[in-house]
């Protein structure tokens, strides 16, 4: 409470909490603007039958479920996002870009990311809304009227990314994490009644044993989200006329869990984009092409095969994303150059090996238990049979993640006015 006071006693901290409530309100506004022509009765349907494309829609706060303007939310970005970094492994100058060419370069990265949103959203937008016509959920809609509706979702698309992108700049949290967990809270609400209208008081072990694995998954995400591995850092002692520079002792910092929730996002979201081309060409009459549809589908489908990609996908990303936020061999370079060293451990390239196998065996806690916690409604669901369980782990995980950040980037802010 002490907290909230003194965020509205800050006149410019203040505003910028203002300006991101307002920029959420703004979000849900565009999350229920729905497009025309759709029979809500066979939608409602759809969606209580296709598990993945219902777990996706919990994660754009219900837009995917009314076919909203945002009903993308920002998968075309995020997918984007993904191609972009993948696209830096395969071009040196895409890595330079990105890496050592400062805010300027990767400002210009970003605006490709930006770029390559509209066609991805263009594609995405197209195979679903073909999609729900071949289930008869979008009625007869002339040409004009598809390339109004397909406008509409692209430029929905783009809207959040621009909405993303402003919470960023105002250092309240990441806007993309943001705009999920409103999407998330949002349903929130509906998720308890749905829980309560399925309630069976012969399964009140299950309802109580969930409640149990939904508190152990807050503790596991704060406790994940928190450790860290210090490493000692020596600085050896440098005179300079009459001066002693360092011989002081530091540490380095290694977050067990370096990415956050980035890697479900995006992992969330490669998932989103092969199923969503599969249901669309379910429908070809071409054999080979169906058939591979067909295919993929029944992998997406199938719990258990969902799970095993999804939790591979996870743990994938965990390592990608910590790879390219924390680099060993710049990192020992630095270190080198101010003077420091790792105890027992020479400096240079010895220095950056010694980070990177630390790394790697750090990260995969971190990644294992991301990949169960996003799997945990695939395996409560399984073990429980009930369906109003789907989205608890992977949901908890961002609110709590997306939570903590909030309040270190808030108690960051507020230490600042204290000086």
């Amino acid at each position: 409470m002490n907290k909230i006071l003194q965020i509205f006693r800050r006149p410019d901290l203040r505003n910028k909490v203002l300006f991101v409530l307002a920029l959420l309100v703004v979000f849900r506004v565009v999350s229920n603007i729905p497009i025309p022509a759709v029979d809500t009765s066979r939608l409602k349907d759809f969606f209580a039958q296709n598990q993945f494309f219902g777990l996706v829609s919990s994660f754009t706060g219900g837009s995917l479920s009314t076919l909203s303007l945002g009903m993308l939310g920002l998968g075309p970005y995020i997918t984007g996002s993904i191609i972009m970094q993948l696209l830096t492994m395969i071009f040196p100058s895409l890595e330079q870009m990105y890496k050592y060419e400062g805010e300027a370069g990767r400002m210009k990265f970003n605006q490709y990311s930006r770029l390559l949103t509209v066609p991805l959203a263009a594609l995405q937008g197209y195979s679903f809304l073909v999609l729900l016509a071949r289930q008869n959920i979008i009625g007869q809609l002339s040409p004009l009227d598809w390339v109004a509706a397909l406008a509409a979702v692209i430029a929905g698309s783009v809207f959040l990314m621009w909405i993303g992108e402003l919470i960023s700049e105002k250092n309240i949290g990441n806007g993309v994490s943001l705009l999920i967990l409103a999407g998330i809270v949002a349903r929130f609400p509906a998720s308890v009644q749905q829980t309560v209208f399925a309630y069976d008081p012969s399964q009140l072990f299950a309802y109580v044993g969930f409640a149990i694995v939904a508190l152990a998954v807050i503790v596991g995400v704060i406790f994940i989200s928190e450790a860290q591995r210090n490493i000692p850092i020596n600085y050896a002692r440098r005179v300079r006329g009459f001066k002693v520079y360092g011989g002081v002792s530091t540490y380095l910092p290694m977050r067990v869990n370096n990415a956050g929730v980035i890697p479900i996002i995006f992992a969330l979201s490669l998932l989103l984009f092969p199923g969503m081309l599969a249901n669309f060409f379910a429908g070809s009459n071409i054999a080979f092409v169906s058939n591979l549809a067909g295919f993929i589908n029944g992998i997406i489908q199938s719990q258990l095969w969902y799970a095993i990609f999804y939790f591979v996908l996870v743990v994938l990303f965990t390592y990608f994303y910590t790879a390219v936020t924390f680099d060993p061999k710049s990192i020992s370079e630095n270190i080198q150059k101010q003077g420091g060293y790792i105890p027992g451990i020479r400096p240079g390239p010895m220095t950056a090996q010694f980070l990177n196998h630390l790394l790697n065996r750090v990260t995969l806690v971190g990644a294992l238990f991301l990949g169960l916690v996003a799997i945990l409604p695939n395996l409560v669901q399984g073990a429980t049979g009930i369906s109003a369980f789907t989205v608890g782990g992977t949901s908890i995980l961002i609110v709590v993640s997306v939570a903590l950040e909030i309040m270190k980037q808030v108690d960051a802010q507020l230490s600042m006015y204290e000086y």
